[in-house]
């Protein structure tokens, strides 16, 4: 046990590690308070959508040789996730039609795009090494640059703020957007603010688990925290902490094990779903409030 807490205490002191360290506690923060609107409303599919798109828009990058990926990949997510929300009400593309179109089509595209220019300077020639570490994570989010933690700072301030300043709004379009629609609330635009945000969450979060694991990050805290709890309020705020909590614990986990860090990250989740799922099926239990 001293040798685990020696080995974290040494990783600690390097910058990069604690870099990564406040980018997953962010990033899963943010994560889980969308997640439980998007899981109520039926929306959850939409990160693993916007997840294909981002990987299609990071490969375009790299072929750029952009300097920062999120130059580009940032508006063409947000521009995606707009495009979703409208065509979701399109009779002629229904939504899952639209989004199928978009997340296979971007991800056919990027993985085109990485191959033929796999050979030049902007992509590695280590092709299968680019591809996984952007679709399931690698070690890219050890490698930050002190710019690239600041807007993912700024960009989880801005994701929280959003998220807290909406509250109420976001609760009464999440719950009944016909009745909030009915009494002259423009439940459109708040639907739309949300599909932005999740635009944002999606592209900071490649980093850290990658394009494929992203919907973890949304999907499990929510329905651990809807196992023990009922109401609104209480579910956000136990989905948040289980959602930094196992963060937490999954990159401490594969810090001392040298496991990949999203795959890790999501097992953790794994794990804590059941467990909570556990919990709340125990005999003369009933959810709290």
């Amino acid at each position: 046990m001293t040798y685990i807490f020696e080995e974290i205490a040494e990783s600690f002191s390097y910058s990069m590690v604690q870099n990564a360290m406040i980018v997953a506690v962010l990033v899963a923060l943010c994560s889980s308070l969308l997640g439980v609107t998007l899981v109520l409303k039926r929306f959850s599919f939409i990160g693993d959508g916007l997840s294909h798109v981002a990987f299609g828009a990071t490969a375009i990058a790299m072929a750029m040789s952009l300097t920062s990926n999120f130059l580009l990949v940032l508006p063409v997510t947000v521009i995606s996730a707009v495009l979703l929300l409208r065509s979701g009400q399109n009779a002629k593309i229904k939504g899952d039609a639209s989004l199928a179109m978009i997340s296979v089509g971007a991800l056919a595209i990027g993985y085109l795009i990485m191959n033929l220019f796999s050979e030049s300077s902007s992509v590695s020639p280590n092709l299968s090494s680019d591809v996984c570490g952007i679709l399931f994570g690698g070690i890219k989010i050890l490698t930050l640059e002190t710019e690239d933690v600041w807007l993912c700072i700024i960009l989880s301030i801005l994701v929280t703020a959003v998220f807290l300043l909406f509250y109420h709004k976001i609760f009464a379009v999440t719950f009944d957007e016909d009745f909030a629609t009915a009494t002259g609330m423009r439940a459109q635009i708040y639907n739309l603010l949300l599909a932005v945000v999740i635009a944002v969450v999606i592209v900071v979060a490649m980093n850290l688990v990658g394009a494929l694991l992203i919907s973890a990050l949304v999907i499990f805290p929510a329905l651990s925290a809807m196992r023990v709890f009922k109401s609104f309020k209480s579910v956000t705020i136990c989905a948040a902490i289980f959602s930094v909590v196992c963060t937490a614990l999954g990159f401490l986990i594969s810090i001392i094990w040298e496991t990949p860090v999203g795959s890790t990250i999501v097992a953790v989740d794994i794990a804590g779903f059941a467990a909570f799922s556990i919990i709340g099926i125990i005999p003369g239990r009933s959810k709290t409030s």
